[in-house]
């Protein structure tokens, strides 16, 4: 869908204006004039307009161009997800990943990094792998905001083309991703747990769970390029560091209507933890419905520093309030993989599973010895976890003194 003015009926009397809650509307030449960069087509301005002088109209795909030359389309691209600089893990899992996509294509692998300072951050990406980094430096861009993020990307992907583009299922990345997607007319596989090529037709192969974990689909995009998805972080082994490895990098700036915001950060609120990052944890320590309370998750966050790893909950959990969302394991949450995943008051269901079941080691400990978590647990403890917690936590730490 689109929307226009019919300018024989409009009068400029501003109602649409004034209605317009994006200010995507403007009055030149006594005609409204509709930004469509700021129209999200919310029909406010329609419902207003007394003379019916806006109109929705449908858009017939024949006016959308779409690519039809793919030879022009080349190159593996991953976006190097940055916070304060730094680029984090899940783009060097991307880049293990994009390595052999790119060799078995037989075209280079690209890393994208968009932020302030970062071009020392570049080389470590080179060293993961990568031939080209393509970097826009930009004071604009030192934190991330969708608009001035998603508009340098598409000015990158329509300048150079790439084959294919994969980014970690974040809330950044999957916050990107659909908008870029959107304006380079492509489609979007999210929340991907693998990824391969068809070597016959060039396609990229992108396998997602479905229908809540039930099955595994296996998604192609054989009409638009570029081929895009996100990829669920932990799924994928980290690119080995080679500084030895040389690449390029390729330095982009824009004019100042590419960096423009319709928001204004004013401040990055950080969550302060006492234990470590969920998706860096070698050890995870999990509590759900059966906690009972946030009043009892003070067992689990004992347990987790005791073995120096971080808490988990599940949806469960978080739906009542007693953890964050920054804390939720599962398909709606984070995908973690640790050498040791202990589960408490988890019952076990399959939503679950999929954010977890790919660790080294899991505990499950549940008063219920039917819960489908102890099908996948390495050990299960039946037992009351109130007084499980506070005996495995004296233990570990008698031992971890010796």
């Amino acid at each position: 869908m689109s929307i226009r003015v019919i300018n024989e009926k409009c009068v400029g009397c501003k109602l649409c204006v004034k209605t317009c809650p994006f200010g995507a509307i403007e009055i030149v030449s006594k005609k409204a004039v509709i930004d469509m960069h700021k129209c999200t087509l919310c029909g406010a301005c329609i419902e207003s307009c007394k003379f019916d002088a806006i109109v929705l109209a449908k858009i017939s795909p024949t006016d959308i161009k779409f690519p039809t030359k793919f030879d022009q389309y080349k190159d593996v691209w991953v976006f190097c997800e940055q916070k304060k600089g730094v680029v984090q893990s899940v783009s060097y899992e991307l880049l293990g990943k994009g390595r052999e996509l790119a060799d078995t294509l037989g075209v280079d692998l690209c890393g994208v990094l968009l932020g302030e300072n970062i071009k020392e951050e570049a080389h470590k990406v080179i060293h993961r792998g990568a031939n080209k980094v393509y970097i826009v430096d930009s004071s604009a861009l030192r934190n991330y905001q969708d608009e001035p993020y998603t508009k340098v990307f598409i000015q990158l992907i329509k300048e150079y083309k790439p084959e294919i583009v994969i980014c970690g299922a974040t809330s950044i990345g999957r916050s990107l991703m659909a908008r870029i997607a959107i304006g380079v007319h492509a489609g979007l596989t999210a929340d991907c747990t693998g990824l391969d090529i068809d070597k016959k037709e060039r396609l990229l192969l992108q396998t997602r769970p479905a229908f809540g974990g039930n099955i595994m689909a296996t998604i192609i995009c054989p009409n638009h390029r570029p081929q895009m998805s996100t990829v669920r972080h932990k799924v994928m082994k980290e690119a080995p560091e080679n500084k030895h490895h040389k690449g390029k990098i390729i330095e982009k700036s824009y004019g100042a209507e590419i960096y423009s915001s319709r928001t204004q950060l004013l401040d990055v609120v950080e969550e302060i933890e006492e234990t470590v990052n969920l998706t860096e944890a070698n050890v995870i320590v999990s509590g759900g419905r059966g906690m009972q309370s946030p009043e009892n998750f003070k067992l689990i966050e004992d347990l987790a520093k005791s073995l120096g790893g971080a808490v988990g909950a599940s949806r469960a959990a978080v739906d009542s309030g007693w953890k964050t969302y920054s804390h939720q394991v599962g398909q709606t949450g984070k995908t973690v993989c640790p050498k040791i995943y202990i589960a408490c008051g988890i019952s076990g269901q399959i939503q679950h599973l999929v954010g977890m079941q790919s660790s080294e080691i899991i505990v499950a400990i549940n008063k219920d010895p039917h819960a489908p978590i102890f099908t996948v647990a390495t050990y299960g403890i039946v037992g009351d976890l109130f007084e499980v917690l506070p005996e495995l936590t004296r233990r570990f730490k008698e031992t971890l003194k010796r």
